[in-house]
């Protein structure tokens, strides 16, 4: 089992700026690839980011590149979601997940991340 939890969501005007953390805690940290997906009202979840397990590999939406970079600390069970330039339609409830089973990729598919934390809210104001 692992257990996760996001912090350092809140509201930020346009072109703020966001740090996400998500602890880990249960399996080795540094054993499977983390992602961060996040669903806005009456959306469905999106895919945001993913890092694999070793920090070598990362992969983004389109929306989003340039803008966040993800990042993990396998020595503090922590990965990270850098948010930069915000936008009101980055507006959404985010959340960290872990692939247990694909370590060393950084899949976009929900369904391919076994946990998944309870989220936290980003809002946007313009």
């Amino acid at each position: 089992q692992v257990q996760l939890v996001e912090s350092g969501g809140g509201l930020v005007q346009v072109g703020g700026s966001l740090r996400l953390s998500c602890a880990a805690a249960g399996r080795t940290f540094g054993t499977y690839a983390m992602g961060w997906f996040r669903q806005a009202p009456g959306k469905e979840r999106e895919f945001v980011a993913a890092i694999n397990w070793s920090g070598g590999r990362t992969d983004y939406v389109d929306s989003v590149k340039g803008r966040f970079t993800i990042s993990r600390d396998n020595a503090k069970n922590t990965v990270f979601l850098q948010m930069n330039s915000l936008k009101p339609e980055d507006t959404a409830v985010y959340y960290c997940a872990a692939d247990w089973t694909s370590p060393w990729g950084t899949s976009k598919r929900a369904n391919e991340y076994e946990y998944w934390g309870q989220g936290t809210q980003v809002t946007v104001s313009s």
